[in-house]
């Protein structure tokens, strides 16, 4: 998903959205370590989302702590 995308969430929307990418990057490092995953791409895939509602998170801390 594209950051503009997760910008149109609140920020409850973004930490489930947080908690599933966590979950998923669990699924796929699992079947990356029995050699089960077809695309390893995904990993870093999942994990660039991941950082990318981090991000967008401690924007909206910091946009917040400076008003």
């Amino acid at each position: 998903m594209k950051a503009k995308d997760y910008r149109d969430k609140s920020s409850e929307e973004l930490n489930q959205e947080i908690v599933a990418l966590k979950e998923q990057l669990f699924k796929l490092r699992f079947q990356n370590a029995t050699k089960q995953l077809e695309n390893t791409a995904e990993l870093r895939l999942v994990k660039r989302d991941l950082a990318r509602v981090n991000t967008i998170l401690r924007e909206r801390e910091l946009n917040a702590a400076n008003k």
